[in-house]
């Protein structure tokens, strides 16, 4: 074997190291580079997905066992859809926003299409009356998680630069915006439409638009939900099951008043990992929508206590990182998937507590499914990639990113034993 031979590994091994990090994030040299803030959003993130992970592992098991003879069977493809969402969280905090938001639009049109697409008879997958996915191949998808992040780039590009844009182009993506919402709430999602135009109007209102026009949107958008309440007869039922679950245990308030005694039966320390006894196929979807359920019986409300804070201390560092943002559109990305990712969360700890009418919301990075870990995954990435362009962080371009891989691996190749 020759010099020639040996001269290319080092820039190989650069080159399996590049690949591998999209991979295994969780040993990225270039970290320590990062802003404070960066760094604390990605473990915060990684913390939280762990604890997700270990839920649903107890919360799945018993389900996952009776319907497929395999407890981990949920757990299992959960790790599946993590690694896609990891690969886009990766991905995304490498690139400048100002790149994402070039195709944000195009994607959010595209995953629009797929939102119709499910309300064409034959075409959607329903599942518990609603027929929110699209199976592509074997691959499930619901249009309806995907497009959170994508609707936050765009609300935040369109918004953050309200005052140049035309009056034809603020019509344009407004109608959109709304058509996106109806699409949603047509599957029938009222939570998430709900969701989505919350996050709309207070990525707007951060925008600093019109109070007088915000307020009216406001008003429309509560008369298009009581609507949707009034014509939708499981929508009704659920809100007055709320207001009264023990009315009929049995039946409507059913699904409440077992998640109340799950959430009750934990005390002050919980009954222990894996020693949920409502999982045991009292509680339904566990291991989805009442997910938190399940983690307040088998941690406690010292648990509880606990997750909150952690989603205080998220809350809280995307706060900061928003403040830091010196261009507006920036800002607005960062408090878009702050107010999506922990409102989320608390919508869905409302919902299992009683504190608010049963949803379809899923826990982020706790509940099963591979559009919601995906989705949460890429808001997240979102935000770390906003952190690290905050307070005077270096904006590395695409072309800048391969030409400073090239160079490193001429330096290791140029002190390398075998060079000839």
């Amino acid at each position: 074997m020759d010099d020639s031979q040996l001269k290319p590994l080092p820039r190989q091994r650069s080159l399996v190291w590049e690949i591998l990090q999209y991979f295994v994030p969780f040993f990225d040299p270039e970290v320590r580079n990062w802003t404070i803030e960066a760094r604390l959003l990605r473990w915060l993130t990684f913390l939280w997905l762990f604890i997700g992970l270990v839920v649903l592992f107890s919360a799945s098991y018993p389900v996952a066992d009776a319907e497929f003879g395999d407890g981990s069977y949920y757990f299992k493809r959960q790790l599946i859809w993590i690694l896609l969402g990891l690969l886009g969280f990766n991905f995304i905090i490498r690139i400048p926003i100002q790149e994402i938001l070039r195709v944000a639009k195009w994607i959010l049109l595209f995953l629009l299409g797929l939102i119709l697409l499910t309300l064409v008879p034959g075409l959607g997958t329903t599942v518990n009356g609603a027929t929110r996915w699209v199976t592509i191949g074997w691959f499930p998808l619901q249009p309806s998680e995907l497009i959170k992040p994508f609707l936050v780039l765009q609300s935040a590009n369109i918004f953050g630069r309200w005052r140049q844009l035309s009056r034809q182009h603020r019509g344009l993506w407004l109608g959109i915006f709304a058509v996106v919402l109806g699409g949603i709430l047509l599957q029938p999602n009222l939570s998430t439409a709900a969701l989505c135009g919350m996050t709309l109007w207070l990525i707007a209102l951060a925008g600093g638009l019109p109070l007088i026009q915000m307020g009216g949107t406001a008003i429309a958008g509560c008369l298009l939900a009581l609507t949707s309440i009034s014509m939708q007869d499981y929508q009704r039922r659920r809100v007055t099951s709320f207001l009264n679950p023990w009315a009929d245990p049995m039946g409507d308030g059913y699904q409440l008043v077992q998640s109340l005694l799950a959430v009750g039966s934990g005390g002050p320390w919980g009954t222990g990992f894996g020693l949920s006894q409502q999982k045991l196929f009292y509680l339904p979807i566990q291991y989805t929508d009442f997910i938190f359920s399940v983690f307040a019986e088998e941690f406690g409300f010292a648990g509880s206590v606990l997750l909150l804070l952690l989603l205080l201390a998220y809350s809280s560092v995307g706060v900061i990182v928003a403040m830091k943002c010196s261009d507006p559109v920036n800002k607005l990305v960062a408090m878009g998937v702050t107010i999506l990712l922990v409102g989320q969360s608390l919508i869905n700890i409302g919902v299992a507590t009683g504190a608010l009418p049963t949803t379809g919301l899923p826990l982020p990075l706790f509940s099963y499914g591979g559009s919601s870990v995906i989705a949460s995954l890429v808001l997240a990435g979102l935000l770390v990639r906003v952190a690290r362009e905050s307070h005077g962080a270096n904006l590395i371009s695409l072309q800048d990113r391969r030409q400073e891989v090239m160079q490193k691996s001429r330096r290791k190749l140029s002190r390398s034993p075998y060079r000839g």
